[in-house]
């Protein structure tokens, strides 16, 4: 175990407003194209710096989750760009349908990710990647395996989590790269012991990035970011079918080489929706003081609360939140992907 004691920062709770920002703006592509297409296209624009042996860190979800981004996209995105790529995972920290390695590929097939190799990173072991400044880890402990690859690509499911407030690419690497037994403790528990959940807010927050840190560290300059919000219900995928009903509009896909400018632009959006379509997601981050995942990104250097959004649907304006989201009903419609057909979806 490798867990400090520190004190958390505070204002989790409270969504800053883009001219309250300070400091200098990254790059986020937008698209509303949500479609096998649109992945594709958007997947495009921050394709540099994977290479190598490329790791796709995808949320594969529980057992016959409803709102995981669609095998279909996936399957196209590595048929078409990335024909040798891995997908990777890590077992999870509570037990259920992919506790353990044997539980988790008969889900993986139930979930239809049978098109592609896909790399459980702790099934072997453990590998210890340092923090560099961080004050409740030194260093954490993720799938061994993450260090056959040279590149990764983080392709996200944005949603809400129970614990969380939201899950997007900080939450993905974050929780995603720990391993089952060692990493996810630490991240959740002040003993490490399984199963234990002593640690929420702000402490939550803090320790879930640091891990991100750890990751990205590693990859530095060979890692990117794709967001994909569409099915966002206030739980996360690993709740699968138990999951709470979708009601958050669909919004498009965000992409970007800064993982903090990515996920920030993801709240902005969700904040602009018309109607007040973003409001159970707004909540949820609220309550769960999810805010502070962004920004301790910021005071851990890890990227930019201020961005360029550029429209890639419309020759690369660069546009608002506002106006990215402008005419979007506030009430959620199914799409034709919508329904689960697991492993036949094919």
């Amino acid at each position: 175990m490798s867990i400090k004691m520190a004190k958390p920062g505070t204002g989790g709770e409270k969504y800053v407003p883009y001219d309250s920002r300070e400091g200098e703006e990254a790059v986020v592509y937008f698209t509303r194209d949500l479609s096998p297409e649109g992945l594709k296209k958007i997947y495009d624009r921050v394709s540099e710096g994977l290479t190598g042996k490329i790791a796709i860190k995808l949320h594969t979800g529980e057992a016959e989750g409803p709102n995981i981004i669609p095998r279909p996209w996936v399957r196209a995105l590595y048929e078409d760009r990335l024909p040798d790529a891995t997908i990777v995972e890590t077992n999870t920290y509570y037990i259920g349908s992919r506790y353990t390695t044997e539980e988790h590929r008969k889900t993986l097939e139930t979930n239809g990710w049978t098109f592609c190799p896909v790399d459980i990173m702790d099934e072997d072991g453990v590998a210890a990647l340092p923090v560099p400044g961080g004050k409740w880890f030194d260093e954490m402990h993720v799938g061994d395996h993450m260090l056959r690859y040279d590149s990764m690509l983080t392709l996200t499911h944005f949603k809400g989590h129970t614990m969380g407030g939201f899950g997007g690419s900080n939450k993905n690497l974050g929780i995603g790269c720990a391993d089952g037994r060692i990493g996810k403790g630490e991240i959740h528990s002040d003993t490490g012991k399984q199963n234990q959940w002593d640690v929420d807010k702000e402490r939550l927050m803090e320790r879930i990035t640091e891990s991100t840190k750890a990751t990205i560290t590693h990859f530095a300059g060979h890692i990117s970011y794709i967001n994909v919000m569409r099915n966002m219900s206030v739980s996360c995928d690993c709740e699968g079918a138990d999951a709470e009903p979708v009601v958050t509009p669909d919004i498009g896909i965000v992409a970007s080489y800064d993982i903090l400018a990515a996920d920030q632009a993801c709240i902005d959006l969700l904040y602009n929706l018309p109607g007040g379509g973003g409001k159970a997601m707004i909540d949820r981050v609220e309550s769960r003081h999810g805010f502070r995942q962004l920004s301790y990104m910021k005071e851990m250097g890890m990227g930019h609360d201020r961005y360029q959004l550029v429209d890639i649907d419309h020759e690369d304006q660069v546009i608002t939140a506002a106006k990215a989201v402008e005419g979007i009903d506030p009430k959620w419609v199914a799409d034709p992907y919508n329904t689960f057909k697991g492993r036949n979806q094919f």
